[in-house]
């Protein structure tokens, strides 16, 4: 059906990788093991942060709001991805373009303002250790959190209402593997200054403002941590530090590449492998860096792991006694 702005609202049809058929079925592969990555390191760092007493602190209150945003993330692409790389169709419905598009939108912009409150816990946390749980009390963690969410779903409104509005003269065919603005953008049969004035604002306020404010965070501490003159304290900090800012530098460095850059001046092809990046690998990357890096989380892992164990044990040791306290009253009966 037209709609008065010249656009159709029937099936997309997602490009992808099309252009290119022998990578496909190796892309769909790469994305496919990635994704189950995403899902079990994410919901182990869940699981683990809500399971063990000893993780119930702001820090794993954060990263456990960083992993559900991944699943959520990955979930709301992936899977849409894989079926048109091995199905015979590469479309998607309106509808679901434009949910697709709304939360990577939302996704992506909350987890730039969740970076930027994780540095401010890390921040608090070397800086201020004998305030920290005075600083980062639980309810600044949930309002921080919950400011977050909110300041992600508001950008995503503004900037999906705007991009959604553009007239695409009947042009279905998105030149990506999912419905991301700079190729909807690009879909469009007119140039629009607004749209590029507000990309760009929203850019400096949810990458460059949060950015900045990380990099201050991380150097204030850098600066608290070279008068620390314990070397087992100066290696955790490391450790935990390095691990938030290995996820801020891969996060922040494909997105800043890919938004804060005039949209006609990045090449298409160039765009997909570097948004493939940021949805595919990135969020696959975040729970292996922060366990890898992190023993408490390693501790906690092997604390759930023996726990599990002991109970499986005893549980198999009850069965077994009532089995055994079964037969023994079977023969006696029989007797």
């Amino acid at each position: 059906m037209e709609t008065s702005n010249g656009s159709f609202r029937t099936d997309f049809i997602l490009l992808g990788f099309s252009d290119q058929p022998q990578l496909e079925s190796i892309i769909s592969v790469v994305v496919f093991i990635f994704y189950i990555v995403t899902l079990v390191g994410n919901t182990t760092i869940i699981l683990v942060s809500y399971l063990d007493t000893q993780l119930h602190t702001p820090m794993y209150f954060f990263l456990s709001n960083l992993s559900f945003l991944d699943l959520c993330y990955t979930t709301s692409i992936i899977p849409q991805m894989l079926a048109n790389l091995w199905g015979p169709k590469k479309s998607i419905t309106y509808g679901g373009c434009v949910l697709q598009f709304f939360f990577a939108l939302d996704l992506g912009a909350t987890e730039c303002l969740l970076l930027a409150v994780m540095a401010y816990d890390r921040y608090a946390a070397v800086c201020q250790p004998l305030h920290y749980t005075v600083i980062m009390h639980p309810e600044l963690c949930q309002k921080l959190v919950l400011t977050s969410w909110l300041g992600g779903l508001g950008s995503a409104l503004i900037l999906c209402s705007l991009t959604m509005k553009l007239p695409r003269c009947g042009h279905r065919e998105v030149d990506n593997f999912f419905c991301e603005m700079p190729a909807l953008i690009k879909m469009a049969c007119v140039y629009s200054k607004v749209i590029e004035i507000v990309v760009f604002t929203l850019g400096v306020i949810f990458l460059l403002v949060p950015l900045s404010l990380i990099l201050i965070s991380y150097g204030v501490i850098i600066r608290a941590v070279m008068t620390i003159k314990l070397a087992a304290r100066w290696k955790k900090i490391l450790n935990t530090c390095g691990s938030h800012l290995t996820v801020v530098t891969l996060f922040y460095g494909t997105l800043i590449y890919m938004y804060m850059k005039p949209q006609n001046s990045t090449s298409q092809e160039q765009g997909k492998f570097f948004t493939l990046f940021y949805t595919v690998i990135t969020p696959s990357l975040n729970p292996l860096i922060y366990t890898l890096r992190n023993k408490d989380v390693k501790s906690a892992v092997k604390r759930i792991l023996q726990i599990k164990k002991k109970t499986f044990n005893k549980v198999m040791s009850d069965k077994e006694k009532m089995h055994q306290s079964t037969e023994k009253q079977r023969n006696i009966v029989l007797y």
